[in-house]
């Protein structure tokens, strides 16, 4: 087992890595940007390191800033956590090369796994059920015209090396395509420094559901159950629940089974999950793996008792998986509570917070960084703490979400919490009728 594990990240998930480690045995090093000295993560790790100035490409991006960090440290494995480096095979393997074990996906996972395109066509040969689309990249705008035309109207144009709803057109009929390949082309090479576009038939109403997976060194997988994460506001999820309301226990066990394939074909090992669209028929399709930990594994621990950071620790240390599938006994719902204006199209909202109170009683667990006096950066993502019920059925985790959002108070900046307030008196959220458009109707009162 590690001895010091660096954990090259912020915020609640840094918190969340130190805890588990602590419980292990196993010493942490935050490494820290100047903007985040006081964090939480900073005062309770074993040790911390300062890895340069508050912009993240200088800091949480410096990759030999971190391996810096863990040589001098002596740590002998990193935990990226998630977003960051998390997904970078370059770091992954200069972690290698240093001798420092990088607890996540190897660089030829990352590199398989993280690009769609390659990703949608591995997971065809797995025989993984994958939504109809381009074969690959799309060599030009006449390949694109002529790819929707095999594959029917309405059609999503998506960038290859896309994430957080970039790159992406929905696109609903011929006249549409030019100005969507153009415009699309353009938003990747901005934000990706990657133009490859690749194209999929547009699922029309449907829900993000993710089955959470866990792979070891002897190549076997097992899967963890699922999470609905639906509700998203510009492909940003903002809530998830396990299980997902629109499950039956055949979609779950074929969902499940899919998983699993898909991870023992490419020899995964860690904790990953296999993204699915599911359209209003439960007909499910392979959208995307993630080879990291995801925000919201908290609601699949509580609902199965089970530590994902420690089997993550576990799993990098050689030790095998039970392989064991679980299935959800009781229900759990995570609430993203970010500093934005969810009054003001939910504008980030950095600065200092005045007041701080922790909601609590049972079955419920807030992850979270932040604290009465604290200063909200405004460098990095907004989202400064995870709310997260857990109970015997659907029904009284969202009335114990409304008891502990009601309980829930900081004051000095503005938060989502009156957003998740209203959320949980939707009628269509109280009947688990949504669909990643949801918000698309949504307006606070």
């Amino acid at each position: 087992m590690f001895k010091k594990i660096l954990i090259a990240n912020r915020g609640e998930i840094a918190m969340r890595v130190i805890r588990t480690c602590k419980e292990m045995g196993i010493k942490t090093v935050a490494v820290y940007s100047t903007a985040d000295r006081d964090s939480l993560h900073v005062r309770f790790a074993d040790e911390a390191v300062c890895i340069g100035p508050p912009s993240s490409t200088d800091s949480y991006l410096k990759i030999p800033n971190i391996i810096a960090a863990a040589e001098i440290t002596n740590a002998d494995a990193i935990h990226p956590g998630y977003g960051f480096l998390s997904e970078n095979a370059k770091f992954s393997k200069i972690c290698a090369e240093h001798g420092i074990k990088f607890i996540g996906a190897s660089p030829e996972m990352i590199d398989r796994m993280g690009d769609k395109a390659t990703a949608k066509a591995t997971m065809k040969k797995a025989g993984v059920p994958t939504v109809p689309g381009s074969e690959g990249i799309l060599a030009s705008l006449a390949d694109a015209k002529k790819t929707a035309a095999k594959i029917g109207y309405p059609v999503m144009m998506k960038a290859t090396a896309g994430g957080g709803g970039k790159g992406m057109r929905a696109i609903w009929k011929e006249e549409e395509l030019e100005k969507a390949w153009e415009s699309a082309r353009q938003e990747a090479k901005a934000a990706f420094g990657n133009d490859g576009m690749y194209m999929e038939k547009l699922i029309e109403e449907p829900r993000h559901i993710e089955i959470q997976i866990v792979g070891d060194s002897t190549g076997k997988a097992c899967h963890l159950s699922e999470r609905d994460c639906s509700v998203q506001r510009r492909h940003q999820k903002l809530t998830e629940e396990t299980p997902s309301p629109f499950m039956t226990d055949e979609l779950r066990e074929a969902m499940g089974n899919a998983a699993v394939k898909a991870a023992e074909y490419i020899k995964y090992e860690g904790a990953g999950t296999i993204e699915f669209l599911v359209d209003k028929h439960r007909n499910f399709y392979f959208m995307e793996m993630n080879t990291r930990i995801q925000v919201e594994h908290p609601i699949t621990e509580q609902v199965i008792d089970y530590d994902l950071i420690r089997e993550q620790i576990k799993v990098a240390a050689g030790i095998p998986i039970s392989g064991r599938n679980y299935f959800p006994k009781l229900h759990s719902i995570e609430c993203r509570i970010n500093a934005e204006d969810p009054y003001n199209d939910f504008r980030p909202s950095p600065g200092k917070i005045t007041t701080f109170h922790a909601p609590g009683g049972h079955g419920v667990r807030l992850d979270t960084n932040v604290y009465a006096g604290y200063v909200i950066p405004p460098y990095y993502d907004s989202m400064i703490a995870k709310l997260i019920t857990t109970a015997q059925t659907r029904e009284e985790a969202i009335n114990k979400m409304k008891r502990a959002l009601d309980e829930f108070v900081i004051e000095g900046i503005k938060t989502t919490i009156p957003f998740h307030r209203q959320l949980m008196d939707h009628p269509d959220y109280l009947e688990g009728n949504y669909t990643t458009k949801f918000m698309e109707g949504f307006t606070m009162k």
